[in-house]
């Protein structure tokens, strides 16, 4: 499989198994920069498993992959974002969202001005501006996960892995979140994948989406296309534009 020139993501017979069950088995694809992909499935297919893997959080079984020409597990490629509930202690909004420009200071280094700015404008972004100084564990789950989007911002990456980005959001705050990532694909090519059951928005708002079904690996099309081909269908076992 040649990649093409702005393939960011290459995944090759990619599996993985937690002991005798194959949650991924020999996926293929091929991710092109400024996409914004919608992972969706049914629960447990592997859609926060695979965006473990290709952010080497976990180990595949077999199969290889390639980020932003093999820049595999660097932090100044990658930003992930997972759904796991987070206490930090004596913590602000602030300190949390700067964490993003760790790979730019080192653990210990001051920030810049730049720094700062980039921080600021993260957190306006994703309607937190003037929440800085305030603690992060005074927040709600759903700030919390507005705050940890920013930090992914801020850590200005080409490739954005965002596992149920929008849980603990309500429908105001799902929308501008993702209307955000897909404004931040287009106007700086980032290349984003979210995982995700928000069907309606996922259609909506991404360029393709990766509809992984158990026992049947994944198809990788635009929504329009899928839809004609009742892949969602086949995939709940249910008309789920029209459950009714």
């Amino acid at each position: 499989m040649n990649a093409k020139p702005n393939t960011i993501i290459q995944v090759q017979n990619l599996s993985k198994s937690f002991g005798n069950l194959q949650v991924l088995k020999n996926i293929s694809l091929d991710v092109y920069q400024g996409d914004v992909i919608a992972i969706i499935g049914p629960s447990g297919c592997g859609k926060s498993t695979l965006l473990r893997t290709l952010a080497e959080l976990q180990p595949a079984l077999n199969g290889t992959f390639s980020l932003a020409k093999n820049s595999v597990g660097d932090a100044s490629v990658i930003a992930l974002v997972l759904t796991e509930r987070l206490s930090l202690e004596n913590t602000t909004v602030h300190d949390v969202v700067a964490m993003g420009r760790y790979p730019y200071t080192s653990f210990l280094g001051g920030l810049s001005e730049m720094d700062k700015q980039i921080i600021q404008q993260s957190l306006e972004d994703v309607g937190l501006g003037d929440t800085a100084q305030s603690f992060f564990n005074d927040h709600s789950d759903g700030e919390k996960q507005r705050t940890l989007i920013a930090k992914a911002l801020a850590q200005q990456t080409p490739i954005i892995l965002l596992d149920e980005p929008t849980a603990h959001l309500d429908l105001p705050n799902r929308i501008r979140v993702l209307q955000l990532l897909r404004r931040v694909a287009r106007e700086q090519q980032k290349t984003i994948l979210i995982s995700t059951h928000e069907l309606d928005l996922a259609v909506k708002l991404s360029d393709r989406i990766m509809l992984m079904t158990p026992g049947k690996g994944i198809q990788l099309d635009t929504p329009d296309n899928l839809r004609q081909k009742d892949a969602f269908t086949t995939a709940f076992g249910m008309d789920i534009f029209n459950p009714i």
